[in-house]
């Protein structure tokens, strides 16, 4: 299910509690800790015979005692405090509660410290331990029914399931007075998502927020639902949705006509009211999931009304009365217990009656179920739902009532799983004076995927958005779309009535002219036809044979190795992989870059801040441009800084065995160094960029520097050999291996204009864009 999974008591990997309570802590919670990498902690066991020896754990992830490791690093230096947040993250994963619980608790906590400071104070100063929690359970009750409902899901916070938290109480409160409660628990419930990647699928932001405005285009969000809200991603995007229309809406006020109107006949004081918070109304499976959820909501939408039950929604719907403005929903795929048998004679089957294997129809229904009249749900769908043949009865009378609007394919990798480009759902509750609706937008997003194949990486979400929501904007205020092929088209409902009722989006789209038309095939070929001539004239010619070298003086050469010229200062090595980038209102950002010069990289068209591109394995085998993207930074921690390369760099792939070699240029200076490459900043003064790429692309350099497995050849790059020529004559070796440089890229060029050429003439010749003679 999306956002949860079952109850947690994991301890994530980084920490957790021994039989007889005491903490224990992994190896990347002692990284954590010292903020190194958990490469450091390793050396740290075998040169330091005094290391705490393990207390529990396996032999692949031993777990160490978290006060003698705390020790340690002091004793050596290595931590001078364990920072705060540190502290109250390791007691809650120490808790002998589990981490879930502990987590409610501490949760709990803050919404108190946030709602009634003055009480918490009160408490604070003047209780001691047993009296703190003592008291704390009616007041932690008090506030979580003020700002949560009476049938709140935030439950067992107990005098007996308190005892044993008073420390991680007070430690919760000095946090929420050092960093705000609501970031403090941003903070934890991050890490614990973060710990446990295995149990919670997470809807990313960028869905999230997309979903958000395609509901938000016809009317202001007021009452908003998600009955399988996980971690309330969908809700937080609405909330926020929410609060960008009020601003917006107070910034028009304020742009007040002279005489006191808002330019539409309302007085100033009208027009400046402000709009009522959005209330949001959650369901979650999970009861420790919805209790986390409920507090995170909480927290992060001050004055807006929240709602979060515990319970299965299509089993026992815990707001069968509701008429919500809008439902977002990310449901669970492919699940057969859904309720089949029990619920057969539901009234929310107002569609008919969902197979067993179409649960993901159920959960349209219950999203129409609980809308007003006119009301919009947005569904997260797998693309199979779209075209089931068990499901087309189902997906014929949504058409034909006019209820699903649009069917919105986004790129693979927009949200797990990653491997399959799913489709939003757009519908419309039917009624509220409105006719059916005759026709069926549907949009194809899969081609503004970044990276190498499609889906790789993140896809453009700037790119998608726009697409999406203009297609959508404009369909839904004007009925139909300018059809824009290969992305957008609105079809009319009776045509797509037939025994399949397919509406997956690339079926119903037609490709682009073949390649643009005759006209860009006609640009193709006389580019193809200079590209020809020009790999004709960069053909290298062997050498004369009076300048052939002696084999006996070239045997003689004295050489050396990539390790040893980088102990020797002439060159940098490093590995790429590293980095994320940091996220802001759905832009990515660029938040930190390690420099091995210090000085600052091209911005290769890039805006100050932004995220630079990253040069994949991919793009150095194909010869291509930076395709991939950084991964987002967890939420817990601050993004990790990339290698940014410089031009002159020479970047070598590590794995697939062949002898690859590239010379960074103007054009992908800037970029990040991707996973399974290895950067070679030479020395300008003792060593030429090009001799050095081409040596290490000789056929017998990289046999003798590679590994090999039962399924993959591993290069080591220390073990590369050079010759020891003076900088004179690398020079010469350079100038020939550029000239070879750009002869194999004029070939690559060649071959991907001549694939584009007879692809677009095959399109051209059977849509009929092209004639035979």
């Amino acid at each position: 299910m999306p956002d949860n999974a079952s109850p947690d008591n994991a301890t994530g990997g980084t920490a957790g509690v021994t039989a007889t309570g005491t903490a224990e802590v992994t190896a990347a919670g002692i990284a954590r800790l010292a903020g190194v990498g958990r490469a450091a902690v390793s050396n740290w066991r075998r040169r330091h015979a005094d290391f705490p020896k393990p207390v529990g754990g396996t032999e692949t992830s031993p777990a160490f005692a978290l006060r003698d490791i705390e020790q340690w690093l002091r004793d050596q230096g290595k931590l001078a405090e364990v920072p705060l947040r540190e502290r109250v993250w390791q007691q809650l994963v120490g808790h002998p509660a589990g981490t879930a619980t502990a987590l409610r608790q501490a949760g709990a906590v803050l919404l108190l410290v946030h709602e009634r400071p003055a009480v918490w104070q009160q408490l604070r100063t003047a209780a001691d331990d047993a009296e703190l929690t003592g008291v704390l359970p009616a007041m932690l009750d008090a506030v979580l029914a003020a700002r949560l409902g009476p049938e709140h899901p935030v439950r067992g916070l107990t005098r007996e399931a308190l005892a044993p938290s008073a420390a991680l109480v007070r430690a919760a409160g000095d946090l929420a007075a050092a960093d705000g409660a609501p970031q403090a628990y941003t903070f934890l419930l991050g890490r614990h998502l973060d710990a446990n990647p295995r149990q919670y699928t997470l809807t990313p932001p960028g869905p999230a927020a997309l979903m958000a405005e395609l509901a938000a285009s016809a009317a202001p969000l007021g009452t908003v639902l998600d009955p399988a809200c996980g971690a309330g991603a969908l809700l937080t995007a609405a909330r926020e949705r929410a609060g960008q229309e009020a601003a917006a809406g107070q910034e028009t006020a304020g742009q007040e006509t002279a005489d006191g109107t808002d330019g539409a006949g309302a007085t100033s004081s009208q027009a400046g009211a402000p709009a009522a918070p959005v209330t949001l109304h959650g369901q979650e499976a999970d009861p420790d999931l919805a209790a986390l959820t409920a507090l995170r909501l909480a927290l992060s939408a001050p004055g807006a009304p929240v709602r979060v039950r515990a319970a299965d929604t299509l089993r026992a719907d815990a707001f069968p009365e509701l008429a919500a403005d809008a439902v977002l929903v990310h449901p669970p795929f492919n699940e057969r217990n859904w309720g089949h048998d029990e619920l057969a004679y539901d009234p929310r089957w107002e569609y008919g009656f969902p197979a067993r294997t179409e649960s993901e129809l159920a959960w349209v229904q219950h999203a129409l179920a609980r809308l007003r009249p006119g009301g919009t749900a947005v569904l997260l769908m797998p693309p199979a739902a779209a075209s089931r043949r068990s499901g087309r009865r189902i997906r014929a009378d949504l058409l034909r009532r006019g209820a699903l609007r649009a069917v919105i394919a986004l790129p693979a990798g927009a949200a797990p799983p990653n491997g399959v480009p799913l489709h939003l759902w757009v519908l419309r509750k039917p009624g509220g004076g409105q006719p059916p609706a005759p026709h069926l937008l549907v949009v194809d997003t899969a081609d503004l995927a970044t990276g190498t194949p499609a889906g790789r990486d993140r896809p453009d979400w700037q790119s998608v958005h726009t697409t999406a929501v203009e297609a959508w904007q404009t369909f839904d205020r004007e009925g139909g779309i300018e059809e824009l092929p290969g992305v957008r088209r609105s079809l009319a409902a009776i045509d797509l009535l037939d025994d399949d009722v397919d509406l997956a989006p690339a079926r119903h789209l037609p490709p682009p002219a073949a390649a643009g038309g005759p006209a860009e095939l006609a640009r193709v070929r006389e580019r193809l036809t200079a590209t020809l001539a020009r790999t004709t004239e960069l053909t290298p010619r062997p050498a004369p044979g009076d300048t052939v070298p002696d084999p006996a003086a070239t045997a003689r050469r004295p050489l050396t190795t990539v390790g040893e010229l980088a102990r020797s200062g002439a060159l940098v090595l490093r590995a790429g992989g590293a980095g994320t980038a940091a996220t802001s209102g759905g832009t990515t950002l660029l938040t930190g870059t390690t420099l091995l010069t210090g000085t600052t990289p091209p911005e290769g068209g890039r805006e100050p801040g932004e995220a630079p591109a990253v040069l994949t394995d991919h793009d150095v085998i194909g010869g291509g441009a930076p395709s991939g993207a950084l991964p987002e930074a967890p939420a817990s921690g601050p993004a990790e800084e990339a290698v940014l390369l410089r031009e002159g760099d020479v970047v070598v792939p590590v794995l697939g065995g062949g002898a690859v070699a590239r010379v960074v240029d103007e054009a992908t200076a800037g970029a990040a160094l991707g996973r399974n490459l290895t950067l070679l900043r030479p020395d300008p003064a003792a060593l030429d960029s090009w001799f050095l790429a081409g040596f290490l692309r000789g056929t017998a350099n990289t046999r003798q520097a590679s590994s090999y497995a039962s399924t993959a050849t591993r290069l080591d790059v220390r073990r590369l050999h050079l010759p020891r020529l003076p900088l004179a004559e690398q020079r010469r070796y350079g100038q020939r291996f550029r000239e070879l440089a750009d002869f194999e890229g004029a070939l690559r060029l060649a071959s991907r204009l001549g694939e584009q050429l007879i692809q677009g003439l095959h399109d051209g010749l059977t849509e009929g864009s092209v004639a035979p003679d």
